[in-house]
């Protein structure tokens, strides 16, 4: 549902593509040049020169990649892009890309660099006006340019990056080794803002609100006078489909609530209330906890349990849809990090980390048409667009849940004594944490129940009961996180209470661990 350059708004037609490499960053880049309130979209790698002058983009960048440039199977862009007279800026490999098409050397460093670097500007014009001279940036390169041809001026240098980045002296080509997507990269905004507004003279007009019109726009146009269902999960994601959806087609919208039995506590009457009372919607719930245990039944593989969940989801579904007159088409909440992770991408080369309920358990004969109107975004934006489509903060700030629901957090088999166990000692964490204030600073927590035992001591007696493990993380885009540093008294709070009222659990352990290298969920 991407608008073609006819199509765009005044806003649009600043956009700024990103040709994916392969890199789990490319997503970031787009989300980072959003923020400076430019459109930006992703596409292929090898999108042809003259494809590219038909979107007629104001700037092109290339993202990172785990290739080397040298390999004879490495992905490489179109070189006539170079000659279009369009700015790019390239990123890590892309800067490598780049280099090598116009007369530079690549090999491998002498040094690797991974992490934090002291970076010194040579030349303070374009790319790094207003950037302090020296600043840390963010490497991540086992290769690196070698030597450039003379139509290249190095701009920046690191201790053992002399090139770490360049300009070309008479095409619009810049090259940066670093990462400026990343946060790490203490002037990244600072220099991304410069190759948008002072190379590729964009206004940064673009917002959020444009996003939006334009997909309740085209959603009306595609729908017609169908029908869509839309399926609600309890978490955010879907819930922001929901109200676009309301927003863009009214009555014509259902909504069907797969009572699995894998959600949350109490989530379940939540759902029905808020999208009964708020929405007014065509709402219909079906209870399928049993169907659900059914399959899992002796399943341990965590793969598995999410392609299992897929097809019963999507039976339940189709069976409850047979029912409701009319429905061409099926809304999921499928968003930009979803679709990178699952490799399901037509936009990149990616590789599969884990495959997400939303995008890998559809069969190709499905009956209905398949809308994603969040597919380019990202969590931060999807909240911000709650919000704006008059969505209440508690829907909005609800910590995301999984597609295939606590199947994933209940490691080994799935039982409903084992669910039920879990599902009392996820809601004493996250009342804790609510109890606590921080419910908005910890962007994910959640209890995972561990398929160990471990010997305790309650009263008198022996025990060999199930160990919990709590995860909380912090996260701006939830591609890269950190764990979160609750307070000793609250994790205290929360052993306490899991121990002393969920029968079975009789140790309490803290995940530390952060993404990368390892993910948010534990399956």
């Amino acid at each position: 549902m991407k608008p073609t350059p006819a199509d765009k708004t005044p806003q649009q037609a600043e956009c700024v593509i990103v040709l994916d490499f392969g890199s789990q960053y490319a997503q970031l880049i787009a989300r980072r040049v959003r923020e400076q309130h430019v459109y930006c979209e992703i596409v292929r790698h090898d999108v042809t020169a003259a494809r590219i002058r038909e979107l007629a983009p104001r700037g092109i960048i290339l993202s990172g990649g785990p290739s080397s440039v040298y390999e004879p199977s490495a992905p490489r862009c179109d070189p006539a892009l170079f000659q279009l007279g369009i700015p790019v800026l390239g990123i890590c490999y892309g800067m490598q890309l780049a280099c090598d098409a116009l007369g530079g050397r690549v090999g491998q460093a002498h040094a690797r660099e991974y992490g934090r670097a002291l970076c010194e500007v040579l030349s303070a014009d374009t790319l790094f006006a207003g950037v302090p001279q020296h600043s840390e940036v963010w490497m991540s390169h086992g290769d690196q340019v070698d030597a450039v041809s003379a139509d290249f001026v190095p701009l920046a240098k690191t201790p053992t990056c002399p090139l770490a980045a360049v300009r070309h002296t008479t095409l619009p080509v810049f090259g940066l080794q670093f990462h400026p997507e990343v946060t790490h990269t203490a002037a990244g905004g600072a220099i991304l803002a410069n190759f948008l507004k002072i190379v590729c003279g964009c206004s940064g007009a673009w917002r959020l609100e444009d996003f939006a019109e334009g997909v309740i726009t085209e959603l009306r146009r595609r729908v017609g006078n169908d029908r869509v269902i839309c399926g609600l999960s309890g978490g955010v994601d879907s819930a922001v489909v929901a109200a676009l959806l309301s927003r863009a087609i009214g009555g014509q919208l259902s909504c069907i609530l797969v009572d699995n039995g894998l959600l949350r506590k109490n989530e379940a009457v939540a759902v029905i209330d808020e999208f009964t009372t708020h929405f007014k919607s065509d709402l219909h719930v079906v209870p399928a906890e049993k169907m659900f245990l059914d399959v899992l039944a002796g399943v341990t593989e965590p793969q598995e349990k999410r392609r299992r969940i897929g097809k019963a989801f999507v039976d339940c579904f189709a069976d409850e849809a047979a029912k409701i007159k009319g429905a061409k088409f099926l809304a999921q909440g499928t968003l930009y990090p979803d679709v990178i992770e699952s490799g399901a991408s037509p936009d990149g080369p990616a590789a599969t980390i884990k495959l997400h309920h939303n995008v890998g358990g559809l069969p190709e004969d499905l009956q209905f048409e398949l809308i994603e109107p969040l597919r380019d975004l990202f969590k931060d934006e999807v909240r911000r667009l709650g919000l704006q489509l008059g969505l209440p903060e508690r829907i909005v700030w609800r910590h995301p849940f999984p597609g295939p629901g606590l199947a994933v957090r209940c490691l080994g088999e799935v039982t409903k004594p084992r669910l039920d166990k879990l599902r009392e000692a996820d809601a004493i964490v996250l009342e804790e944490i609510e109890r606590g204030g921080l419910m908005r600073k910890v962007s994910q927590a959640f209890a995972v129940l561990l398929p160990v035992q471990s010997v305790g001591v309650m009263g008198d007696a022996r025990t060999y009961d199930d160990v919990l493990a709590v995860r909380a993380v912090e996260t701006e885009d939830f591609m890269t996180a950190d764990w979160s540093h609750l307070p000793y008294e609250m994790l205290a709070k929360i052993s306490s209470r899991v121990i002393n009222e969920v029968r079975g659990i009789n140790r309490v352990v803290y995940d530390i661990s952060s993404k990368p290298p390892a993910t948010i969920e534990w399956e």
